[in-house]
């Protein structure tokens, strides 16, 4: 008889949209929690135990890190927190695939900065059609205000994370840079979020069990996920399927939050979709480094570095 053949490797795409659906989802379910413990308790929740299962389990090595990396890891750090809290703010205003379409402006910044080409701005006014149509969507009382200013917010700390992330190089494995810097988003986060975050689990002690959940859904699986499905797959594929991550959150939002978002706001969430995978399979190839791994807290970035 003869041997049978091993089986198949899980498929990267499959891997990488079960990173998106699990990150936005879990966003989601944070989300019904903000009742109780409010979106900064939520954000300072989520960071404090993901910083503590990424030290669990990667127990990083920063014996030799200069004062350069360390720099780089606190930018890292100050982009995980800035975008956490940020976007749960705007969870907490507008409908969560809203929120996640204008967050995805800083991956889409970074990938044409500095652009010369045409077709590159092209997408840029692409983006900036989806954001027309959002806005007018908040003239007629849809949108809160304060919701897309934090979302806008979000995408600012997004593409410093990025910026940030392409420039440590080989200066520090990414696993261990990502570990630290979730301790240092956390430090930052925590003190923001820790009395409503202490009273609510005070109160009802089960809170910490559901972030935990959390934790791990929008920051433990999503991580692995993504880690091994860039093993064998181009960053620019994955990028494409990262510019989903809008798509994924308004599902999740119709799911777990019962958002419905109107024939307008889906609109503009396709414009702004399509403008980053035309961003992504348009832009230019980029060296090949070994890039931090994609951000575990939100969609994955639209590329993990900036053109050359």
């Amino acid at each position: 008889m003869p041997p049978r053949p091993p089986g198949r490797a899980a498929s990267p795409v499959l891997l990488a949209v079960l990173a998106i659906l699990s990150v936005q989802f879990g966003n989601a379910l944070a989300g019904t929690l903000f009742d109780q413990v409010g979106p900064l308790g939520a954000a300072a929740l989520r960071l404090l135990l993901a910083a503590v299962i990424l030290l669990a389990v990667i127990r990083p090595r920063v014996a030799g890190w200069g004062r350069r990396t360390w720099i780089g890891v606190g930018m890292l750090g100050l982009g995980l927190g800035g975008m956490n809290a940020l976007i749960y703010l705007a969870i907490d205003s507008i409908p969560i695939g809203v929120a996640v379409t204008i967050e995805l402006l800083g991956p889409l910044a970074v990938a044409v900065a500095g652009t010369r080409r045409a077709r590159d701005l092209l997408w840029v006014a692409l983006a900036a059609t989806g954001i027309v149509l959002l806005g007018l969507e908040r003239s007629e009382g849809g949108l809160a205000l304060v919701g897309v200013l934090a979302a806008a917010g979000a995408a600012v700390f997004w593409a410093l994370y990025i910026v940030a992330s392409s420039r440590l190089g080989s200066h520090a494995r990414g696993v261990d840079a990502l570990a630290v810097a979730m301790v240092i988003a956390a430090a930052l986060v925590v003190p923001l979020g820790a009395v409503p975050a202490v009273e609510s689990v005070r109160a009802a002690p089960m809170l910490l069990l559901a972030f935990v959940g959390v934790a791990i859904m929008t920051s433990a699986v999503p991580y692995a996920l993504e880690f091994i499905a860039l093993k064998s797959m181009p960053t620019r594929v994955f990028g494409v399927l990262s510019s989903l991550g809008p798509a994924v959150a308004a599902l999740a939002g119709l799911i777990v939050l019962g958002q419905l978002l109107t024939p307008l706001q889906l609109l503009a969430i396709a414009a702004v979709i399509a403008a980053s995978v035309g961003a992504v399979v348009s832009g230019r190839p980029t060296p090949a480094s070994p890039p931090l791994p994609p951000n575990p807290t939100r969609p994955s970035s639209v590329d993990d570095r900036p053109p050359a």
